[in-house]
């Protein structure tokens, strides 16, 4: 499976601007109309073929520099996505997920440490806003509920901000959501560590919520005493985005 982009919204990404043929890639140069063309024409054709092709056509768009195969019909699978057009590989021996803020334990998790903790294993559909589901997908990581208790809430947090290190994507729970026990600092996912293109090595997995809300390439938690909107309500997305009820959608059913 590929997966969709860090957001996991579905539509054109900000890198990779709008549709058409004034669209630009990742790296902001135009998108010739030859190439909208024979975009369109895949989509065509991984609607004939059925799962084999879009499986296809899946793995292309993860190496597609346009961003357009994103609008193929892929079936029930993953896109790549992602806000900033490209992100950093950190080092697996240096990289630390922090939680700080309003915390009694500021805390700094080496993969190693994130290892060693209660790990649980989950399996939830994974639900774009914009209408794409992967089913069963198979998720493991640390709750986040057990990695706040390590550091000590403060009783005047209310919420939490999430920080990817792309240096742009944010997100936000509030500590109610948080409890949620299906709320997973992902550390595999699909059978194996959570890869480059899904957000590894480490990823927010926010089950009973649509897929933006479940940040990518998560580099900090910050506890603090009010919800601070993330970067796509930003562009109109619901703060509260449980699946089947937020986000003006109707008859999705709820993953978690």
């Amino acid at each position: 499976m590929a997966e969709a982009w860090d957001a996991d919204r579905g539509g054109p990404s900000a890198a990779g601007g709008g549709d058409g043929p004034g669209r630009r890639d990742r790296e902001g140069r135009p998108v010739g109309r030859r190439v909208v063309f024979g975009v369109v024409g895949l989509g065509a054709l991984g609607v004939l073929g059925g799962s084999t092709v879009q499986r296809f056509l899946a793995d292309m768009a993860q190496h597609d520099p346009t961003g357009l195969t994103n609008l193929l019909p892929l079936g029930d699978q993953f896109r790549i996505y992602t806000v900033t057009g490209s992100v950093p590989t950190p080092d697996p021996t240096t990289y630390r997920l922090s939680v700080t803020g309003l915390v009694d334990h500021p805390q700094h998790f080496s993969l190693t440490d994130l290892a060693a903790l209660p790990q649980t294993d989950v399996v939830r559909d994974f639900q774009c806003v914009t209408g794409w589901r992967v089913p069963k997908v198979p998720w493991s990581g640390v709750r986040l509920r057990d990695m706040l208790a390590l550091a000590g809430v403060q009783s005047s947090a209310k919420a939490l901000r999430f920080v990817s290190f792309d240096g742009t994507y944010t997100e936000s729970l509030t500590l109610d959501q948080a409890q949620n026990p299906d709320m997973l600092i992902a550390l595999k996912m699909l059978g194996g560590p959570v890869s480059h293109d899904h957000g590894g090595p480490v990823r927010l997995y926010a089950a009973p919520m649509y897929g933006y809300k479940s940040i990518k390439w998560l580099s900090e938690i910050q506890v603090v005493d009010a919800v601070r909107p993330g970067y796509w309500e930003g562009y109109g997305y619901d703060i509260d985005a449980w699946v089947g009820k937020s986000n003006g959608r109707t008859g999705d059913v709820p993953t978690g």
